[in-house]
């Protein structure tokens, strides 16, 4: 089982300055309890990076993340995939979309991630996400069996619904599977502020999953001759889980 242990994110000496700058107790309790129950998700990013032309020449992680006492959530842009045409042009083989990973508290701090649950939000799916207000919901249901005789045996739900006093959202993850016989179900409280770094991110990472941003920049990394030769770390998909 790999467990992700949160410990020591905040060193010593910031908290002693935090305790410095902060006028009242009040103010100051308000800011650790918020420090203790959410972690922005940090950057990190393979240390492969040529040094003459300045780029990286692996895959970027980069999820924004917030942990909750239940349970976890990250979410990061896959890129769409691209094929080489004999023209010289290249044709978009697979869209990208925005993943979101939920995985359970196994204890203060402790996360599992190997029960981990992925939902991937198309183009479309983000524009409903980031046009909702503050006491509007909105829920995706997923099925890659739909319109098939399977239909029904693995069923993923996903929903974002406002708390009652307008301070944030509830996003819940439901997961059933027929075949397994499981049904696992996530929910991580967001608070307005956390809702805004999404809507952000989202709207800021929707023309890029569409592929739109080929028109001006054309990385090669996700360029290939034939699908078979994609990047294989963008080829992971929703139902790899």
């Amino acid at each position: 089982m790999a467990i992700l242990k949160l410990a020591g994110f905040l060193r010593p000496s910031r908290n002693q300055l935090l305790h410095k700058r902060l006028p009242g107790e009040g103010v100051r309790d308000s800011i650790w309890q918020h420090a203790i129950n959410t972690l922005a998700g940090f950057s990190t990013v393979r240390q492969n990076i040529v040094a003459d032309a300045g780029k990286l020449t692996g895959r970027v992680f980069a999820p924004y993340s917030v942990f909750k006492g239940k349970a976890a959530l990250s979410a990061e842009p896959r890129l769409p995939t691209f094929s080489k045409l004999d023209s010289g042009g290249v044709k978009l083989n697979r869209r990208g979309v925005i993943m979101l990973t939920f995985w359970p508290s196994v204890g203060e701090r402790k996360y599992d991630w190997e029960k981990r649950q992925l939902f991937a939000l198309s183009a479309t799916e983000v524009g409903s996400l980031i046009s909702i207000g503050t006491r509007d919901s909105c829920e995706f249901f997923h099925d890659p069996s739909m319109l098939s005789s399977n239909a029904g045996q693995v069923r993923k739900s996903l929903s974002f619904k406002p708390n009652a006093d307008g301070s944030g959202y509830f996003v819940s993850l439901s997961v059933v599977n027929n075949n397994l016989k499981t049904n696992d179900r996530f929910t991580v409280p967001v608070t307005t502020a956390e809702f805004a770094v999404m809507r952000t991110a989202f709207s800021f990472a929707l023309p890029h999953i569409m592929g739109w941003d080929r028109f001006t920049n054309q990385p090669s990394e996700s360029i290939s001759q034939s699908p078979s030769k994609v990047v294989p770390q963008l080829m992971e998909t929703e139902w790899d889980r």
